[in-house]
């Protein structure tokens, strides 16, 4: 058994979060733990809420609450929607929480003594109109190396350059709009991530299970050369800069940078959730503890990959002491709203709440996964979501489940029946079964989603071409034990359906398993008689419609509301 640590970008507390971020990092965090624990290895799956920076003023601001109330108010609205999500989170943590305000000035602190921190003025963007000096992303402008318009004073989401926000061209505050800007002096704390790069890069160059996006994005930043990083903000919602357990002398108003603390709150969430359930935390993080044992994995987007290949481990490597670090990122590209982005901000598209009032969680769950972004960008269409809905979940494993439970139902008085042996058509349907979950077994391994979910509906394929082969309606009007033998398949593969479908498709699972009197969502071994688990005389009986289609009317429907082709 081993022990799996699995991390996921942490969401902004600034309101709930759209499918584009559920599929970028949360959902296939989340489908890996059901994957793994339904394995029997021992997973830890920890999240939380990022709590800290201006976006979470400005969003209390404008709700007319202090910072800690709204925070405290969305903390609970996204932990709830993650829940009703079906996020298997072993804990979901919040950023602004005491763990992580100790162990953010922790690291500071280790790194100071490590030469790593250095203290500098800095010239920075000050917005006369709205009185205080503005971070990196809410000063936008031209960006001075592609010259795309609207880039952030932290980064060009066009072409990926990490920048600060004297590079840009053109600035104006995006809290206001205001041009009336000008650079003043201003004292900070930097992070040299300069001195340490050859250990960063030769960290990375050690990552050979890293997929091609996260690898080329971490190599690409090393490439251009790194650059000091400021660690420090003029702000007063965040940790405390501390030097010797007191406000360090010059910056009582300053705080961490929310990107330096965010990072760490992987590690406090760790240390929130041993201090709640009674476990310890420091054998999943300190190599010198015990986590040399632990597969660590990160699950993130794209525009994360930076601060996760460079700034934090630049934090970790740093410090100097026997931190975990991670054995494979796992980025994802965008997933789009028809031609443009989803946007929190903009509320454009559609967001977790939203979806849950049109349908059941794991309808989104299937298309995000079945259809997500792994290897480019992807777009989510009404039109597409009602196809793979109708042809995946509808006909093709929703439909057999049903049809052969109903018809055990009808005509063997709905139990599991005797009579009968296998012939060579469950000999090879046998075979066929067992090279289908060795293929999703692999992919699910690789954390190739797409393809897994793909081998998963190839099998619910194989089942429905069973069915018609072996015809149990028909051979019960001459051959009753013939029939026998295909129902009894037939509900044995609609337990096996169950597990194999369980990590994806969770709230259903249980419903297909309950249908044949099953509970078991343990995922199959290699070499398990998964044809003949279900005990003979045991009862079934059909839950209903599994998967409704998804009909014209809805979509023109949801289109109307939410914007679609024409949006």
């Amino acid at each position: 058994m081993a022990r799996i640590l699995i991390t996921s970008a942490l969401p902004y507390i600034n309101g709930i979060k759209h499918l584009g971020n559920l599929a970028g990092s949360m959902l296939p965090a989340d489908v890996l733990a059901r994957f793994k624990r339904a394995q029997g290895h021992e997973v830890l799956y920890i999240c939380a809420t990022d709590e800290h920076g201006t976006p979470a003023e400005l969003a209390a601001a404008a709700a007319g609450q202090d910072v800690r109330t709204y925070c405290d108010e969305q903390h609970e609205i996204q932990k709830t929607a993650g829940q009703a999500f079906g996020l298997s989170y072993d804990w979901f943590g919040r950023s602004s929480n005491p763990q992580n305000h100790r162990l953010t000035q922790h690291f500071a602190e280790a790194l100071e003594k490590n030469g790593l921190i250095e203290e500098r003025v800095d010239r920075m963007i000050y917005s006369i109109d709205d009185a205080r000096f503005l971070p990196d992303r809410y000063v936008e402008g031209t960006c001075p190396h592609c010259g795309h318009v609207g880039a952030r004073g932290d980064q060009c989401d066009n072409c990926g350059r990490l920048l600060d926000p004297t590079d840009l061209i053109d600035p104006y505050s995006s809290v206001s709009g205001s041009r009336n800007l000008e650079v003043r002096d201003t004292r900070h704390l930097y992070l040299l991530q300069t001195k340490i790069e050859p250990e960063i890069r030769a960290w990375v160059d050690g990552k050979s299970g890293w997929q091609l996006l996260a690898k080329s994005i971490a190599y690409k930043h090393l490439d251009e050369g790194l650059i000091d990083r400021g660690i420090t903000r003029d702000l007063a919602w965040g940790v405390p800069v501390l030097k010797d357990g007191f406000p360090r002398l010059g910056m009582e108003d300053k705080v961490f940078y929310v990107w330096f603390d965010a990072p760490i709150e992987y590690i406090a969430a760790t240390e929130e959730w041993a201090e709640a359930t009674g476990n310890t935390w420091r054998d999943w993080w300190r190599l010198d503890e015990g986590a040399e044992d632990v597969r660590y994995v990160q699950f993130m987007g794209k525009d994360n990959v930076a601060f996760h290949t460079v700034s934090f481990p630049a934090t970790i490597i740093g410090s100097g002491e026997p931190w975990k670090t991670v054995d494979q990122l796992k980025a994802f590209n965008w997933l789009n709203w028809y031609g443009g982005k989803f946007s929190t901000s903009q509320k454009r598209g559609v967001f977790m709440d939203q979806a849950l009032e049109l349908l059941p969680a794991d309808y989104w769950r299937w298309r995000l996964t079945a259809y997500g972004p792994e290897h480019a960008d992807s777009a989510f269409t009404w039109e597409d979501f009602q196809a793979s809905t109708n042809k995946d979940l509808a006909d093709v494993l929703g439909n057999f489940v049903n049809r052969i439970v109903k018809f055990a139902e009808s005509k063997f008085d709905g139990v599991v029946p005797e009579g009968g042996e296998a012939g060579p058509v469950e000999i090879q349907l046998e075979a066929d079964i067992k090279a289908g979950i060795a293929e999703a077994t692999e992919q699910f391994e690789a954390m190739e989603f797409r393809k897994a979910a793909q081998a998963l509906r190839a099998v619910w394929v194989l089942g429905n071409e069973y069915l018609q082969v072996a015809a149990p309606w028909t051979a019960l009007k001459t051959d009753r034990d013939r029939a026998a033998v295909g129902v009894r398949t037939g509900l044995n593969l609609v337990a096996l359906f169950a597990r194999l479908a369980a990590p994806i498709l969770p709230f259903s699972a249980e419903k297909i398993a309950a249908s044949v009197g099953a509970s078991d969502l343990s995922w199959p071994g290699a070499d398990e008689d998964v044809l003949n688990v279900l005990t003979v005389g045991q009862p079934v009986a059909a839950q209903g419609v599994l998967f409704a289609k998804i009909e014209d009317a809805q979509v023109a429907e949801w289109s109307e509301r939410f914007g679609g082709a024409d949006a």
